[in-house]
């Protein structure tokens, strides 16, 4: 398989018996089981303090769609039963999630959103052998 192949493969939702991994020196193809036993999500090792803003905040933001101020306070208000009237009290955690790179934001007309990004790192497991 071609490497255009194989990159139209992530998009077409086929079977990828190998994954292209590319860092500054390499590019190497490595076999798909291989790299799941080999790599974890950095939001598996993250757990925020409880009932803080921050756990709030986290457990409403998702990787796949992303999520104005309002919908976020809505979000949070369903699950955890707080309310919180305005932005103030919330904005700080996302800003600092977002500065850190853990969180992605966009300003599209003027409303701001965000999601979770997915970054993967080699799992401890495989560190420590």
């Amino acid at each position: 398989m071609g490497l255009f192949a194989k990159i139209k493969s992530f998009f077409i939702k086929e079977n990828v018996h190998e994954i292209i991994t590319t860092t500054a020196k390499t590019t190497d193809v490595i076999d798909r089981d291989e790299f799941i036993s080999n790599y974890a999500n950095v939001w598996q090792y993250i757990t925020p303090k409880e009932n803080t803003q921050a756990e709030h905040v986290l457990s409403v933001i998702t990787f796949d769609e992303w999520k104005d101020m309002d919908e976020i306070r809505r979000k949070i208000n369903e699950k955890f039963s707080i309310e919180y009237k305005h932005e103030k009290s919330l904005y700080p955690y996302i800003k600092t999630l977002v500065d850190i790179g853990l969180i992605e934001t966009s300003a599209v007309g003027g409303k701001r959103k965000w999601k979770k990004k997915n970054l993967l790192i080699k799992s401890p497991s495989v560190i420590n052998r």
